[in-house]
């Protein structure tokens, strides 16, 4: 049977489309089978999800609300060209922060955090490279060491005293209620400036033992830093709208953190030059640590401006935590009489009533800390931890993450996570309590619950922040009764909608419990 030329043209052009269209279907199913983006909102041109985040603000619960909704643990949520990931699954946090640590050892490049680390000079805001390695050697080698936390004990129990000291002059000056939100603020702030200047007062301070108009001043600008600190703002994603505020993170930003530099550089450039001129020759503090510092060739191997960004950064990071931790553990244990009393029969089982709580009684106080793990798992105090970026494509969870995604770890959403945790809107602090005879720890490998984190940005000062946070909790609930304040049942457990803290400051009604010696020891 012979072919003619017609019919060859035919079936030429016939199959040809064909083969074709076999061609295609054969790379689609190719790219198929390439790893997808998470899931998430459909994303516009250019601004991608901007304008939804715009109209469903506070950020926060647009995110915690996405995630819900699509039932997923883990999201890609497109701002700009960024890809923000929120994770909500410790199996998948630890494919981020442990098995891939390395890829997503960065920092996202943002106005706010340049603005504060005057150019990423310091640790915890700066992008993985050659200055975040060296400051983080300073800090774990030379600031946070164990030696260190020894040599500092004393100025760190001269502030637990001065706590229960405050504490017992507002109760026995006053009609019993104390603001213990205010009260767990100014603890950090006295205990940061005293391991940084030396000082537990920028003025004159008050005679109670609280603070003064510059402590008050200085502690809402540390506030009012964090508060900021990677807010949600439209210019960080939209590079041609660098310059523009349109949330008035900028100004604010701008105030507070000046008013910090108003204190600390004054003091930084005095010091710097008693040890120059040889006025100065024995260390006190970190910040004469880190002027003290030498290279190989005996010259100075910090600038007085990485000084100044390591302080700030110091000084800004430590302050958050303690008191939101312990304000919301209070609030739970007071609303549940019996978990308040387990936790004071273990301290007079440690302690006693003869003297007060110390450092070297906290590995001892397992329920104690059970109590705090459990406020950080239900109440940290922000849903966010501060961002990581993959430095390369790569894949998480069999989803595509591209280079320069930023990841979200979601504390809360981990904490709460009902795949993980047996009735997790519940207060439990037995479900941390696993046997006797070992030291509870805060810290959580496994990420069920997020407290220092993990891998190469993790917080490096844990025995520093264990003891904080420790010291702070058992010294208010060993030297004093909490009850709710007259004509409120119960304490008010709501969050803010902005963010995670406290809808209403913890106010309660104290009073003393050890004998009155004790109190009157302290100097």
């Amino acid at each position: 049977m012979e072919f003619g030329p017609t019919l060859l043209l035919m079936l030429f052009c016939i199959i040809i489309p064909l083969f074709n269209k076999l061609l295609k279907l054969n790379d689609s199913t190719k790219k198929s089978k390439k790893p997808r983006l998470p899931p998430g909102p459909k994303p516009w041109p250019i601004v991608g999800n901007i304008p939804q985040m715009l109209a469903n603000k506070p950020t926060l619960r647009w995110i915690q609300n996405i995630m819900n909704d699509l039932n997923t643990e883990i999201a890609c949520i497109r701002l700009g060209n960024v890809h923000v990931i929120p994770v909500t699954s410790p199996s998948i946090a630890r494919q981020i922060l442990m098995k891939q640590d390395a890829i997503f050892a960065s920092r996202p490049l943002s106005w706010s955090s340049k603005f504060v680390s005057s150019g990423y000079l310091a640790t915890t805001l700066t992008p993985f490279g050659e200055q975040w390695k060296k400051m983080k050697r300073v800090i774990v080698e030379e600031l946070i060491s164990p030696q260190r936390h020894q040599w500092l004990h004393d100025k760190r129990v001269q502030e637990a005293d001065n706590l229960v000291l405050y504490v017992y002059n507002q109760i026995k000056n006053g009609s019993g209620l104390v603001d213990l939100r205010h009260v767990g603020q100014h603890y950090g702030g006295n205990l940061i400036r005293r391991l940084l200047f030396n000082k537990r007062y920028f003025g004159n301070g008050r005679e109670d033992g609280g603070p003064g108009a510059e402590e008050l001043e200085y502690v809402e600008a540390q506030f009012m830093v964090v508060r900021h600190i990677y807010a949600f703002s439209v210019s960080d994603y939209l590079p041609f709208l660098w310059g523009f505020d349109f949330e008035g993170h900028k100004k604010i930003l701008k105030k507070a953190t000046n008013t910090l530099r108003k204190y600390h550089d004054p003091i930084i450039e005095e010091r710097i030059c008693q040890w120059r001129n040889g006025t100065r020759t024995h260390q006190e503090d970190w910040l004469d640590v880190l002027i003290s510092l030498k290279d190989a060739n005996n010259n100075p191997f910090l600038t007085l401006q990485e000084i100044k960004s390591q302080i700030m950064e110091i000084a800004v990071g430590t302050m958050d935590n303690p008191y939101n931790n312990v304000e919301w553990v209070l609030s739970e244990i007071i609303n549940q009489p019996e978990i308040l009393q387990k936790a004071i029969e273990e301290l007079d089982k440690v302690v006693g009533k003869k003297r007060l709580v110390q450092e070297s009684d906290i590995p001892k106080l397992n329920y104690v800390k059970a109590c705090l793990r459990e406020g950080f798992r239900l109440h940290p105090i922000n849903d966010f931890n501060i961002p990581h970026v993959s430095m390369k494509d790569t894949i998480v969870a069999n989803y595509f993450i591209p280079k320069g995604s930023h990841i979200l770890i979601r504390r809360q959403g981990i904490g709460q996570n009902p795949r993980v945790w047996n009735e997790p809107l519940k207060f439990k602090p037995e479900r941390h309590l696993k046997k006797d005879g070992y030291d509870l720890t805060l810290t959580e490998s496994n990420l069920e619950l997020f407290i220092f984190g993990t891998g190469r940005r993790s917080c490096p000062a844990i025995t520093l922040g264990t003891t904080v946070i420790v010291m702070l909790f058992a010294r208010l609930v060993h030297g004093f009764t909490w009850i709710a304040p007259p004509n409120e049942p119960s304490i008010n457990l709501s969050e803010l909608e902005k963010d995670t803290t406290k809808v209403k400051p913890l106010v309660a009604l104290g009073k003393p419990r050890l004998p009155l010696e004790v109190y009157h020891q302290i100097n």
